[in-house]
């Protein structure tokens, strides 16, 4: 469904991500929000990996409530609040969704609550 673009023009990706992604003309398309680590019933965790999988998790709801999973991921944006995450991120981020077809930023920044440490957000689309 969507291509992969690459090109020796600009460097390659630093770890499982796409230098771009194309999403076909004729595909529904879904702007996930950024979810942070935080349970439905509003409970935040004190461990870092268990809010960075939290973040995940409830991407995954969202996909699901709109008929997605996670193969439909295009895009993933990650805020951490500290470089020391970087390298947990990606490896959780490639754990949970086992493949480099999409396009990836990172950004090391405050987030609106400063007990949050992490939050994602993604850009999905299918093709009915």
């Amino acid at each position: 469904m969507t291509k992969v673009i690459k090109t020796d023009k600009a460097p390659p990706p630093f770890s499982a991500y796409s230098q771009a992604v194309e999403v076909p003309a004729n595909a529904r398309l879904l702007f996930v929000s950024g979810q942070v680590g935080v349970t439905p019933q509003g409970e935040l965790p004190d461990d870092l990996e268990t809010q960075h999988e939290l973040c995940w998790t409830n991407t995954f709801a969202v996909l699901e409530a709109a008929g997605m999973d996670k193969t439909n991921i295009v895009e993933v944006w990650t805020i951490v609040t500290d470089h020391s995450q970087v390298a947990m991120s990606r490896e959780i981020r490639t754990r949970l969704l086992g493949h480099d077809k999409l396009a990836s930023t990172t950004l090391v920044c405050g987030l609106a609550n400063p007990d949050w440490k992490v939050e994602v957000a993604v850009r999905a689309a299918k093709v009915d």
